[in-house]
């Protein structure tokens, strides 16, 4: 499942010349999810990066051994476009449903972590885009709330070539996985089907899915194999 919430942003302007007396240079121009669309893949990236070291696993600091630790396998933090808007994001994957009352623990904590944990630590990373710097807050004083989200994923047109990648014997993380996939399907031309694929990655509920989508674009050891047409002689 996927929980969305609020993003905003603070926007530093490289050109400051045409901006009204109120504009500070410390606390910079405020931007809704609205503003924030136009931003997604830099953003998307610079989460990347910021939580590749850890996998990306908000979880990892989870300290309570209760049924929500023994649920949740791992809860990724991205952002998406929702009915026009950029929100935050996260991919949860769990062996098995939360209650409701699971439900409001998880949040209570992940709340915790937009605020006083990574969350804090993100929107203090400049992310440099062409016309200045954006500093990106998940959490909100306002307004803060974390639904959750079911969704359809598309799938890809089966006719284009699918290079080969093997994930046997090679690291199992899946950023890693999605990150090798995209560098092939780049370097035979497919950029296009790269950002697809990423998109949809991030968008599903579960590792499984998440591999059999990167199967989809890639021929792995996961990839569908083609029927073996049958020769005449084996019609009865």
């Amino acid at each position: 499942m996927k929980f969305y919430s609020p993003l905003t942003a603070d926007f530093f302007p490289n050109d400051t010349e045409d901006l009204d007396d109120d504009y500070s240079e410390y606390e910079g121009i405020p931007y809704t999810g609205k503003e924030l669309t136009g931003y997604r893949d830099v953003i998307r990236d610079a989460i990347y990066e910021d939580v590749k070291d850890f996998y990306g696993d908000l979880m990892r600091y989870y300290r309570e051994d209760d049924s929500v630790r023994r649920k949740v396998v791992r809860a990724v933090p991205t952002v998406d476009e929702v009915n026009g808007e950029l929100v935050g994001s996260l991919w949860v994957d769990t062996d098995a449903p939360l209650t409701a009352e699971e439900q409001a623990v998880f949040c209570a904590y992940i709340s915790g972590q937009y605020s006083d944990g990574w969350g804090e630590g993100f929107e203090q990373r400049d992310i440099r885009v062409d016309d200045g710097t954006l500093a990106v807050h998940f959490w909100q004083e306002d307004g803060f709330k974390m639904t959750p989200s079911f969704e359809k994923i598309p799938k890809p047109e089966k006719n284009f070539l699918r290079p080969k990648m093997q994930l046997i014997g090679q690291d199992g993380n899946i950023f890693a996985i999605m990150g090798r996939a995209s560098r092939l399907l780049k370097s035979s031309g497919q950029g296009d089907k790269a950002k697809e694929m990423r998109d949809r990655v991030m968008s599903c509920d579960s590792y499984q899915k998440a591999l059999n989508i990167i199967s989809e674009y890639v021929e792995t050891e996961l990839s569908p194999k083609p029927t073996p047409k049958r020769d005449r002689g084996d019609a009865r």
